[in-house]
């Protein structure tokens, strides 16, 4: 970051964007990360809202948004530097997260087929009884009725139809 923004912030704010640093955020476990996030997305949101109802008010003033917005240039650049810094550390919690989610999965399908493999030698034993999902009975919903009727239907025209000519 450049001393001429670093300049500008104060204490809690330097601190902040120390803990972003590439080093630190590689220590930091998920739970940390969206606790930082959270820290970074507040102080960003606070300098965009005061950047924009700032420069708003001066509008009004200057007559001149381009005057309105140099005289809030400053807060503007704090809200870039901390757009900036929360970039940075929603890609290490994506990256974070990923791997996360990642590691779950792995450990899920692991589980599944240890699960799996058990039923399978009793099924082996059992050869030729039929299992409970494989007989499962069609449900009779008011479509399917519907569309039985239609068919039904359509049939007994055609051959009323058939009838007729012969």
């Amino acid at each position: 970051m450049k001393n001429d923004i670093w300049s500008m912030l104060n204490a809690a704010e330097q601190e902040l964007l120390r803990e972003i640093q590439p080093g630190k955020l590689r220590k930091l476990d998920e739970d940390e990360l969206v606790a930082v996030h959270q820290r970074v997305r507040r102080a960003r949101d606070k300098y965009a809202k005061n950047y924009r109802r700032g420069a708003a008010r001066q509008v009004g003033k200057d007559r001149s948004r381009g005057k309105a917005s140099a005289t809030w240039s400053k807060t503007a650049r704090k809200a870039e530097a901390f757009e900036d810094a929360l970039a940075r550390v929603s890609a290490r919690l994506a990256k974070v997260a990923q791997d996360s989610a990642d590691a779950l999965k792995a450990e899920r399908l692991a589980a599944a087929r240890r699960h799996k493999k058990a039923p399978a030698r009793q099924a082996a034993a059992g050869k030729g009884k039929a299992s409970a999902s494989s007989t499962k009975a069609k449900r009779r919903t008011g479509a399917t009725k519907r569309s039985a009727a239609q068919a039904r239907a359509a049939n007994k025209r055609h051959q009323a139809k058939k009838a007729s000519k012969g």
